[in-house]
This record gives C-alpha cells, structure tokens and sequence, in this order.
C-alpha cells in the first residue's frame, strides 16, 4: 500500500469509482506533465448534493460537498494516472459555490477541498485557488471543484 493509499484509510476515505462525463468532454487531459482535471460535482453517499449556499444549504453541508468534490478529483487522477503516487503537487482549486448574491462565505465553503488535498498529500497538497460564487451549478447542484495537477512521469 502507497503513502497516499495509507492516508486515505487513515482519513476514512475510499475513493469511488471515476464519474463518467455528462457532455462532450473527458474528465482528465494530461499535457506537458499537467493534469487538468474537469469540473466534480458532490456526491455524498450516492447522492447529488444539490441547492444554493445562503439559501437552505448550510456552510457545513457546502463544506461537506466541497470535500465529495475534492475526493471525485482524486477518484479520476487514480483513474487517469493509474497511481496517486504519480502526483507531484495539486497546483490550483477552481471552487464553484452555488449562491445566493449576500452569501460571501465562498472560502469557508471551499476549504471542503483545500483541507482535503493537504491531509492527503501534505505540503504537496498546498494550491492556490479560486472560490467563485456561481447562481447556478450543473444539475443543480451545491459546488463543482476542478483542479490542476503536477505530475510525474509513469
């Protein structure tokens, strides 16, 4: 078992199995040792977390789907790169948090994903970000997180 694998079970986590894409795009591109990692949205034990922060979705329940977002991103790594292993620093979190226009705890919400990266990967897990207020997510749903990866070669 890798280091990574190991954090993983020590943080109560299994990764499921990569989500399909539901349009005309695939989930990871890998270029010039940069993996770009398309958009997650949060499921929680099978089900779409869906609704607008600020408007009967609490920061906790954002927080909560923030974090599903960030574990689907490494479910479609592994899938992508065969090994978590493989991944040499998460560069950048683009956090998209569906909200009401007065909701401005965008950032609390999105270190859902950002604490996640770091009890996973450590120091390498450190990223800059964004944490964008959006009125709408596809299907409805609470937040969508994509990533950018550094990789190391197979």
């Amino acid at each position: 078992m890798s280091d990574i694998d190991t954090r993983l079970t020590d943080l109560g986590l299994t990764l499921p199995a990569a989500a399909a894409p539901v349009a005309a795009y695939v989930p990871v591109v890998v270029a010039g040792g940069i993996a770009h990692v398309s958009g997650q949205l949060p499921f929680v034990e099978g089900k779409l977390v869906t609704g607008r922060l600020g408007e009967g979705v609490s920061i906790e329940a954002g927080t909560e789907a923030a974090q599903a977002c960030a574990v689907m991103i490494l479910a479609q790594l592994k899938a992508a790169l065969g090994s978590l292993d493989r991944v040499e620093r998460i560069v950048k979190l683009g956090v998209f948090i569906n909200s009401t226009g007065d909701f401005t705890d965008q950032p609390k919400v999105a270190n859902g994903a950002s604490e996640l990266m770091v009890a996973v990967f450590g120091e390498a897990g450190k990223h800059a970000r964004s944490a964008v207020g959006v009125p709408v997510l596809p299907l409805g749903a609470a937040v969508e997180v994509d990533a950018i990866v550094a990789v190391r070669p197979a």
